[in-house]
């Protein structure tokens, strides 16, 4: 069965925890947060796999290894002992140092698009960006204990977003076109 009515007065629980709290709560925000990058992450995943350049192809393993991490992620914020390993974060370091070494150094900011997958790897960004804002925020209410790899993790997961918009958009051969200000 696919629903239980449980929730039906707004509230829900947490990971070993009897107590109900407000869907609408701070944890609740970071789950919420948490689940919409993991499930955009999918949309991404399909979009890298239909790419002509194998380049942007071999993307989906990287963005699948992401979601796996958004998952134990999610199961540390809902109170599960678990938390992404170090070497999870320096996976991500050498993902996004060997894509670097690919592209011109970065000397401003860039407008979104060029190709449809860095647009949406931008967007992914953005809502990475908001879950770790979201899950550092009830770390720092003390709602929530997070591991600092977890955190670390959430920082450098936007920065392989980022560094692989860019690629993509260097394999296609767009140019990246700064703001005017």
């Amino acid at each position: 069965m696919l629903y239980t009515r449980k929730g039906d007065d707004g509230k829900t629980k947490t990971f070993g925890c009897d107590q109900r709290i407000s869907k609408s709560s701070a944890v609740t925000e970071a789950l919420g947060a948490l689940d919409e990058v993991n499930s955009y992450l999918g949309v991404v995943k399909v979009k890298a796999g239909q790419e002509k350049a194998e380049d942007l192809k071999k993307l989906t393993a990287i963005l699948h290894q992401a979601q796996e991490n958004l998952f134990i992620i999610q199961a540390e914020v809902a109170g599960a002992k678990k938390a992404v390993s170090e070497e999870s974060v320096n996976e991500l370091e050498k993902a996004v140092d060997s894509i670097e070494k690919s592209l011109s150094p970065i000397k401003t900011f860039f407008i979104s698009g060029g190709t449809e997958l860095a647009a949406s790897l931008d967007f992914a960004r953005t809502l990475a960006r908001r879950a770790e804002r979201r899950v550092i925020a009830v770390f720092e209410e003390g709602l929530v204990k997070v591991d600092g790899n977890t955190l670390a993790y959430l920082n450098r997961l936007s920065s392989l977003l980022y560094a692989l918009a860019r690629l993509s958009n260097h394999i296609y051969g767009k140019n990246e076109e700064s703001p005017k200000y």
